[in-house]
């Protein structure tokens, strides 16, 4: 008896069948597809290259996830949006952050949550890249913001460039809450934009700890620009059901991990 997919199939519909599994795993992994589909991984990678091209699927490191909720969506659509996730991260993440200390945030609208959810009473200095977080910080009565100024970048409504990073390195923060558009174990964090690379490198840098907040659909992912490995974080705050990956590849590397209650 022929194995089902012993006979040529076309890609569109193979890659329609990709799709069909992906929803019912959340995740496709290329050597499982490739033994499934009975061709070659070459053949796979090709596949995922086009579904992700199409705006159908998130790539990652030998596999795919399901496609980002937020992809699509402008800066200022995602900050607007209510998301209790990411308000039940981001408070977790304000909780970490004591009087007196020098507290860098990096660009997003997860750090820009993570601003919003400060105790009204707490005394810090505060030091971002980004206008809107500088605007949300200046609202509290005892926090000292710092805004790094330089070119302002619309895709994620941050400054960056040479004035950005002198300023950046000249600071010594006691924490920093990086952005992080997609974290993976073996490759690390990345980033969807090249300019925002040396501005995370050099807050990495400078923070003395780095507490990294992310919903679970960005673990596991890689996006085209790699910002460092990923025990230069030293807490992520994640959910606690995370169908993207095991949660335990992180504490390996040495991760204190975080995951918010139900």
């Amino acid at each position: 008896m022929h194995d089902q997919h012993s006979t040529v199939e076309l890609p569109s519909v193979r890659r329609q069948k990709i799709l069909l599994l992906l929803e019912r795993d959340g995740k496709v992994m290329a050597s499982a597809l490739s033994q499934h589909f009975v061709v070659s991984e070459d053949t796979i990678r090709r596949d995922l290259a086009e579904l992700h091209a199409a705006g159908l699927v998130q790539r990652v490191h030998g596999g795919a996830l399901p496609r980002p909720k937020d992809t699509g969506k402008d800066f200022f659509t995602r900050v607007s949006e209510t998301d209790e996730v990411k308000t039940r991260l981001a408070q977790l993440a304000a909780s970490r952050v004591h009087n007196g200390q020098i507290v860098m945030f990096d660009s997003g609208s997860t750090t820009l949550q993570i601003a919003r959810s400060l105790p009204s009473d707490i005394v810090i200095t505060a030091m971002t890249a980004s206008p809107m977080i500088a605007i949300t910080l200046a609202e509290y009565t005892g926090i000292k913001v710092i805004l790094a100024g330089g070119q302002l970048n619309p895709a994620t409504m941050s400054a960056s460039g040479h004035e950005t990073l002198r300023l950046i390195e000249s600071i010594k923060a006691d924490l920093l809450f990086t952005g992080v558009c997609a974290i993976h174990p073996e490759v690390g964090i990345s980033s969807l934009h090249f300019d925002e690379v040396p501005i995370k490198q050099a807050m990495l840098d400078s923070a003395s700890h780095v507490v990294a907040v992310t919903t679970a659909d960005k673990l596991g992912a890689v996006e085209p620009f790699v910002v460092a490995p990923c025990n230069r974080i030293h807490t992520l705050i994640t959910e606690r059901h995370v169908a993207s990956g095991d949660v335990g590849d992180y504490r390996k590397l040495g991760l204190e991990v975080v995951q918010a209650d139900d």
